[in-house]
């Protein structure tokens, strides 16, 4: 069972970055007023727009932010692996995921801390009721909600929102699935996490977020990391029919 979450737990986000210099100022700003008492950990890839010089300045001037170097741009599960690591070597109890594109509001953050009280990670939906898109175009969102709908079918759970990306989670949980397992590296890590956690016997939480398409910048989402995801759904899926089917053999 989920503990309360206790106001005296050390939050931090973890943000990757690569080419987000326009972007990123805004984001720790917008951060420090919706949340001044959390931390904020940049994982930059070696942007070659400075990013990571420009997270070094903030860092400099806020004891609040931090930055992880990486040499290459290795994908976005190997960057959330690393920070998630940081974080629990760090002491840290709760580890949100953000984007540094500014889809994911800091203003939305309260609201997922508190949904941790009674949860052991909760994802910011855009697909809950209270949830929304703002300036997607509509075959961008008819192709995120039907990847949801594929994963509710292959996988048999009932998160309506598995590739969000805004979430919170405790350090315990992170701890109970353990991340030098997890080999997905673009849009099918958070679908990876979700059903590490499911499976782990813990509870998911989904709260209603406002998603807003980026308004500076280039998405580094692309049909090569989509066709990752649907692959390894398809794989997952397969497994778990086979797990299922393989318990009721054996019950009989």
């Amino acid at each position: 069972m989920a503990e309360a979450a206790a106001s005296t737990d050390r939050v931090i986000i973890v943000m990757p970055t690569y080419n987000e210099r326009q972007n990123l100022e805004i984001m720790a700003g917008r951060i420090r007023t919706s949340a001044p008492d959390v931390d904020l950990l940049v994982v930059d890839d070696n942007s070659p727009d400075g990013t990571g010089d420009l997270a070094d300045k903030l860092a400099e001037t806020d004891s609040h932010v931090q930055i992880m170097h990486r040499t290459e741009k290795a994908g976005l599960g190997r960057a959330y692996i690393a920070g998630f690591s940081w974080a629990l070597e760090h002491g840290y109890d709760v580890i949100v995921e953000m984007d540094a594109d500014g889809s994911h509001r800091p203003e939305d953050l309260p609201s997922l801390l508190l949904a941790l009280d009674g949860a052991d990670a909760v994802i910011g939906s855009r697909y809950v009721p209270g949830g929304r898109v703002v300036n997607w175009p509509k075959s961008r969102e008819f192709l995120s909600k039907g990847a949801n709908i594929y994963i509710r079918l292959m996988l048999g759970f009932g998160v309506r929102d598995a590739t969000g990306g805004f979430r919170a989670y405790r350090a315990s949980t992170l701890r109970r699935i353990d991340l030098s397992n997890v080999e997905s590296t673009g849009y099918s890590f958070q679908i990876d996490l979700t059903i590490r956690v499911i499976q782990a016997g813990l509870r998911v939480t989904e709260v209603p977020i406002t998603f807003v398409e980026r308004e500076r910048g280039v998405s580094k989402m692309d049909s090569t990391v989509i066709r990752e995801a649907f692959w390894r759904v398809a794989q997952w899926g397969f497994a778990t029919r086979l797990r299922h089917r393989g318990r009721g053999l054996g019950g009989r």
